[in-house]
């Protein structure tokens, strides 16, 4: 995934499942067997009575979300980030290729630590073929992701496919048609829905529109697979020059995206370059989404490219995030 840098923009069968479904409920047992053996399921205890798991709660200003580099492996970068900036956060993120288990240990620990992993699945392999997930080709894989999901019983936030609007990851944009990104969304999500998966808020990603002859990343509406199959809409954009502004940046896309869903809106990835007008862009970061009613932020706290840094480097920076986030985020907790 690259960023173009004048924009702002990212430029980086039902009958069949029945059939197979009591294999499926075997292949289960023996892997929540596996797991408990192993000690995989560090944070649940199954002999306690649990409730209804349900989608995450939509309150405007209620998330306070990171990604940076070393997760899902370690959870050290996320207590280095409370450290410097005095924040938690409720979202941990990171990117899963496709084939790669549901990291239970280390989603234990974001749980233990009152936060919920927030995953970008995407079927990044070339070898993977978005009309073949639509088609089931790859269920057992997606079955074993589900399982592990399930036995993990706490809240996921879990996107597929994301800133499918852009041209720059081969589920998206020129490269699969828009019918067939929707076609393998439901299928995952029926998939799940199927094995009686209940702790999972699908955030459907998109990047933010550009019209603009440098980079023309559409509308995102036909690849919205509707809202009985998403909880959140994420978008996804950065501040990459001087003066940028929240409502010029993200503003138009949300005026897109609510032309056909009222679903809460999650920034699930943005930053702003460490330059020396960093800290007012983290500031007008903040201020957007409480002036829009958005559900919260993710931000990337990492570098983009070797010509693209949005850590959180300088006192100034790290100061204005964690007034920011005192606003509707109490730090520290």
């Amino acid at each position: 995934m690259t960023t173009d840098t004048e924009t702002g923009h990212r430029t980086g069968g039902r009958r069949r499942r029945q059939r197979r479904r009591p294999l499926v409920t075997v292949a289960l047992a023996l892997l929540a067997a596996v797991a408990v053996a192993a000690g995989v399921v560090v944070y649940n205890d199954v002999s306690k009575p649990h409730g209804p798991l349900t989608s995450l709660p939509s309150s405007a200003g209620s998330y306070l979300g990171v990604y940076t580099k070393g997760l899902p492996a370690s959870y050290d970068p996320i207590s280095s980030f409370k450290q410097s900036t005095g924040t938690t956060p409720d979202l941990v993120m990171y990117y899963s290729g496709w084939y790669v288990p549901f990291p239970a240990r280390f989603a234990g620990t974001v749980a233990a630590n009152g936060a919920a992993p927030l995953i970008q699945l995407d079927p990044d392999r070339k070898d993977i073929s978005i009309s073949g997930i639509a088609a089931g080709r790859y269920d057992a894989y997606l079955s074993q992701y589900a399982v592990a999901v399930k036995a993990y019983r706490h809240p996921v936030v879990l996107s597929f496919g994301h800133e499918m609007n852009g041209a720059w990851s081969p589920w998206g944009y020129t490269h699969v048609a828009p019918a067939t990104f929707v076609a393998a969304w439901r299928h995952i999500v029926n998939e799940f829905r199927d094995l009686g998966v209940h702790n999972v808020t699908w955030l459907w990603t998109a990047n933010i529109v550009n019209n603009t002859k440098s980079g023309q990343i559409p509308d995102p509406q036909p690849w919205w697979p509707g809202p009985a199959y998403v909880n959140w809409v994420g978008l996804d954009g950065y501040y990459l020059k001087p003066g940028w502004q929240f409502a010029p940046l993200f503003g138009p896309t949300i005026s897109d995206v609510r032309k056909f869903t009222s679903a809460p809106i999650l920034i699930a990835e943005t930053g702003a370059q460490t330059t020396a007008d960093q800290p007012a862009k983290v500031a007008d970061l903040f201020a957007g989404v409480r002036k829009y009613g958005l559900l919260g932020l993710v931000y990337f706290n990492n570098a983009n490219s070797i010509h693209q840094q949005f850590g959180l480097s300088s006192p100034a920076a790290i100061e204005a995030f964690r007034k920011g986030a005192a606003t509707y985020h109490r730090p520290g907790s």
